[in-house]
């Protein structure tokens, strides 16, 4: 197996080989432009071509917030397969999931990388969906398409043609490919713990038996007037009582003012309990390498060495670091050293498994890391 990771404005960028698989990270509008779509499908003729949007990519040690980044991947001995699901509305996530499963499902499935949009969707029910096709053992990763902080429109790139209402899944079969996954956080809890005592899916409406946008408001102050974009400065940890021990962090992706309501990128199930966060810029940093660490550590057992690494970070840590955000990809890039061709996008979900638990979930405000490589 090769990779390497090349940017399309450099038009001399050149693969050593043939890719079978190209993933294309770029800003929305650049994704919707037939000229670049109609470039890569005649350059790439004989890969299979996926991408999404987002406002910043990762093209290896830097981040850019133009430019499209592509990766490409050569494979010895393992198959991959092309499954696109509609989903035009969040209250079908689940279903599209299930419905990916099915048409990836196979003895021999290894692995699955998703991308969705990022706007239309649940993410929590989508993994949900396709778990209860795969189960727990096919390894799933992948992410939500992003806007930076516009929230307007998300792409998918997918059988040469760009989407806003779908989901996109890759999958790898065979014995010899391998995967590994890191996730990690950085952001620390601050407040009281809250109850959610009113909620729809991925819709909180009430928290202690307040409504739910209210008390936000009240925490951000002044800040508040920017939401929902700057409500990604401060995420919700939420959590099962019943095991404290295995958390999630929701972004928020949307307000109704009139209702009094968040929508956040996953499930706000009823019950469990909420605490807001806010980043400290080392250890969102101190997160992104204990998530590439742990996802090294995975390969040990491989006998080879990870070809390809994507790494999908929230916009929200992109809207706080602001330019230290390029320390976390430097980490993660001194991490994997330079054989290891490194590529990824600033995303409104994360899509990996847990560190604690390896089931695979929706994240937020988290660096996840898909290490890929490939056994003889």
């Amino acid at each position: 197996m090769w990779s390497k990771q090349i940017n399309a404005n450099r038009e001399s960028a050149m693969f050593p080989a043939a890719p079978d698989l190209v993933i294309v990270f770029g800003p929305t509008d650049r994704l919707a432009d037939r000229t670049l779509i109609d470039r890569l499908a005649h350059r790439y003729d004989t890969a299979m071509i996926v991408g999404c949007s987002s406002g910043t990519m990762v093209e290896g040690d830097r981040l850019d917030d133009d430019g499209v980044v592509i990766l490409g991947m050569g494979f010895d001995r393992t198959e991959l397969r092309l499954a696109v699901q509609p989903l035009p509305s969040s209250d079908l996530s689940f279903a599209a999931g299930a419905a990916l499963g099915k048409d990836l499902s196979a003895d021999d499935l290894s692995g699955i990388f998703v991308l969705s949009n990022g706007l239309n969707v649940n993410g929590s029910a989508l993994v949900a969906g396709l778990r209860t096709v795969i189960g727990d053992s096919v390894a799933l990763s992948g992410g939500l398409a992003g806007d930076g902080a516009r929230f307007a429109d998300t792409r998918i790139l997918a059988r040469g043609e760009h989407h806003a209402d779908v989901v996109a899944a890759i999958g790898f079969y065979g014995d010899h490919v391998r995967f590994a996954h890191g996730s990690a956080g950085g952001w620390q809890p601050f407040g009281p713990v809250r109850t959610i005592n009113d909620a729809a899916g991925s819709t909180l409406r009430g928290l202690d038996g307040e409504p739910a946008l209210a008390l936000y408001e009240r925490y951000l102050g002044e800040e508040a007037v920017d939401l929902p974009a700057s409500g990604l400065l401060y995420p919700l940890e939420i959590w099962d009582p019943a095991h404290p021990d295995v958390r999630v962090v929701r972004t928020l992706l949307a307000i109704d003012r009139d209702a009094g309501t968040l929508t956040f990128a996953g499930d706000m199930p009823q019950g469990w309990k909420a605490r807001l966060m806010r980043g400290m810029f080392d250890e969102l940093i101190n997160g992104a390498s204990t998530a590439v660490h742990h996802a090294l550590d995975q390969t040990i057992a491989w006998g080879t060495s990870p070809s390809a690494c994507l790494a999908i970070s929230c916009v929200g840590r992109r809207l706080l670091m602001g330019q230290r955000t390029e320390e976390e990809i430097a980490a993660v890039a001194a991490a994997l050293g330079p054989d290891i061709a490194l590529a990824g996008f600033y995303s409104y979900g994360e899509i990996a498994p847990q560190n604690q638990t390896a089931v695979p979930c929706l994240h937020n405000q988290t660096m996840t890391i898909t290490l890929i490589g490939e056994c003889a």
